[in-house]
């Protein structure tokens, strides 16, 4: 979905007015801090980044989200018919696996799954600016962007240069923010994903995405392939609610 007409101004005002905390918001993102370069260059290279996007057979007709326990699944909003589930390995490990699931009638089905990565040290269920730990919860999606041209996104698309990681990060970082959708955490819905504004205040962090993955271990957010973001842009619709949940393993079953 392309930005245009009245609305379309007011997200460029919005990109534009950025500019100036860009580095804030993209180091709060994903920043490179030199300790995680990885072997592999590009936002798609590495292990992770050259997933098919469909690791494993579909699984149908599931009666709930697999793998998460009653204190989040019920956060799951009545009416999403979409969720991204991300299962993170472990409270201190930054591999995860992200995988989409579909609601069809009043049964879940498992459409697509990729391996990725999380913070570089976990998983918080406190999250606060600098922990590198991701947020364990349940966030609607509302909002994307990134450098490239919208490839027909379902969720309003910001294309910005602005989004660009800075090129004295460590290369494999460059194209983190190539494609990135906004998770809801501490944002304003309805901005550009890199609009700074945090309504709970600076300290609880924010400017957390799904974005393209580096190999390696992001500062709060969750990556995955650029396939894997492309097909997501193309598949997550406004119209169908989409959530993502996330955490360890542990903490998705509490």
């Amino acid at each position: 979905m392309r930005i245009g007409g009245a609305s379309g101004a007011v997200r460029a005002g919005v990109v534009a007015a950025t500019c100036g905390v860009l580095l804030m918001s993209l180091t709060a993102c994903g920043g490179s801090d030199g300790s995680n370069a990885a072997k592999g260059g590009g936002g798609s290279g590495g292990k992770a980044g050259s997933g098919s996007g469909q690791s494993k057979a579909p699984t149908v007709d599931l009666l709930r989200i697999p793998d998460v326990g009653d204190r989040l699944q019920n956060k799951i909003p009545a009416n999403s018919r979409q969720v991204v589930a991300v299962y993170g390995k472990g409270k201190d490990s930054a591999d995860s696996t992200i995988v989409l699931y579909t609601k069809n009638g009043s049964t879940w089905d498992q459409t697509r799954s990729w391996e990725g990565h999380n913070g570089k040290k976990g998983w918080t269920t406190d999250h606060h600016e600098g922990d590198k730990r991701s947020p364990v919860g349940v966030f609607t999606l509302s909002d994307a962007g990134g450098v490239l041209a919208d490839p027909g996104a379902e969720l309003p698309y910001t294309q910005s240069a602005s989004f660009q990681a800075p090129h004295y990060w460590s290369k494999s970082h460059w194209h983190d923010f190539d494609y990135v959708i906004a998770i809801d955490y501490n944002r304003v819905k309805g901005t550009a994903p890199n609009d700074p504004t945090r309504p709970e205040g600076q300290s609880k962090g924010g400017s957390i995405w799904l974005h393209m993955d580096h190999a390696g271990g992001t500062s709060a957010c969750v990556s995955l392939s650029k396939s894997g973001m492309e097909y997501l842009l193309r598949t997550l619709d406004p119209n169908q609610h989409p959530v993502v949940v996330m955490g360890d393993k542990a903490d998705l079953k509490a």
